[in-house]
This record gives structure tokens, C-alpha cells and sequence, in this order.
């Protein structure tokens, strides 16, 4: 049985699901198995997708119509699919860069495989920026007095050491001088922001005010 899954990130009118849907007509999916969000891949809720994770069978493939409706990250995608496939569920996309993806073939296995590559290259490129992060803040010392707010780059910090499955998120509030608390407040356990973490980040870093001429 074939499933398939739309998305757009507004909801405001300027974007429309009609050729996704379109183009999962055309594969052949019944229009009432076809799930449906409109929201930001990677900071939105996705009940949509949810729902269609929930509803999928051994023997079932999940049609996309690209990789980024799918997935917040590459990582994301990658952990999506191995999900699927543990399940005994497909995964095939119908256009874009990952339109030979089709887990149902041999070729389409083959095609996903250059994707987990690349995905386990960009895990250790973050577990080592975790290792050094922390080596810096135990380096310098937690400082005295009461625990430091979050700033930019602590919570740079804090997202890319929480990314790796292996740390302790107390460790990691410790190494870097401020509570589990307030760890969880910004970051999520995956590594993603919270709303405050992504405020934060929006912000962008804070600008020292230039000296006056004398």
C-alpha cells in the first residue's frame, strides 16, 4: 500500500500543497492516504507527519514528493528513513536530488546509502566540535558565584554536545557553568532550539558599543 505525505512551511496563502498532491495522484496513492502539514520543517509541530509515522505498516511505502518535506536536517531524514526501514516500510521519492530514492529497490537502497554517508560524516564533524567545546569550558573553569545565564555561544555550545546521543545532559549544564535547568529551557534533548534557544539564535550576537572619540 502506498502512503504519502505533503508539506508546505506557511499557511498563509503564498504556498499551496495542489502540485505535491498533484504529483502523488499521479503515483498512484488513494487522496484519502495522504497526510498533510503546513509548518516549518524544523521548528514547527507536524501532526501531519505524526499521523502518517502512526499509520504506517510492514509492507507499506512512503511517498515524498522531495527529501526536505520530510526531514528537519539530514540527519533527521536519515534517522526517518532507517526508522522506515526496521519497520519493513519503503521509502520513494518522486522528484528533486533524491528522486532515485526508492528503498524498495536495490538501486534506490544503493542511492540512500550515499546519503547515510554523508550523514554519519556530518555526526562525527559534530561530536568533535562537542569534545572541543567542552574541553574549553572545563579548560577555564566553572566560575564562582551563582550559575551564568545562556548566552549565544553557551547555547552553541550546549545544542551541538546535546546532538551527540552519548553525553549526559548534566555534564553538559556542569561543563558549561549553568543548570539543567536552564539547559532544557534552550535546548531541546535532540539538540534542536527551544523557542527561547531560538530567539536566542535570531538575535544573532550581541554588538559591543563603540568608544567615543575623545
Amino acid at each position: 500500500m502506498l502512503i504519502g505525505y505533503i508539506r508546505v512551511s506557511k499557511s498563509d496563502g503564498t504556498q499551496t500543497l495542489e502540485p505535491q498532491r498533484d504529483a502523488l495522484f499521479a503515483a498512484g496513492i488513494d487522496p484519502s492516504r495522504i497526510y498533510e502539514d503546513m509548518a516549518s520543517g524544523r521548528h514547527d509541530a507536524r501532526p501531519g507527519l505524526t499521523a502518517c509515522l502512526k499509520a504506517l505498516q510492514p509492507g507499506n511505502t512512503l511517498v515524498i514528493w522531495k527529501l526536505d518535506r520530510l526531514g528537519r536536517d539530514l540527519r533527521h531524514l536519515v534517522t526517518t528513513a532507517e526508522d522506515l526501514r526496521s519497520r519493513g516500510i519503503g521509502l520513494k521519492v518522486l522528484a528533486g536530488a533524491g528522486a532515485q530514492i526508492d528503498t524498495t529497490s536495490a538501486n534506490g537502497r544503493l542511492a540512500f546509502g550515499i546519503f547515510a554517508a554523508f550523514a554519519e560524516f556530518e555526526r562525527e564533524l559534530i561530536a568533535e566540535r562537542t569534545h572541543a567545546g567542552l574541553a574549553a569550558a572545563r579548560a577555564r573553569g566553572r566560575m564562582g558565584g551563582r550559575p551564568r545565564k545562556m548566552n549565544r555561544a553557551t547555547l552553541t555550545m550546549a545544542m551541538a554536545a546535546m546532538s551527540d546521543r552519548g553525553v549526559v545532559a548534566a555534564d553538559v549544564a556542569k561543563r558549561l557553568g549553568i543548570t539543567t535547568t536552564t539547559l532544557y529551557v534552550y535546548v531541546n534533548g535532540d539538540g534542536t532550539p527551544k523557542a527561547p534557544g531560538q530567539a536566542l539564535l535570531d538575535a544573532g550576537p550581541t554588538r559591543q558599543p563603540q568608544s567615543q572619540a575623545a
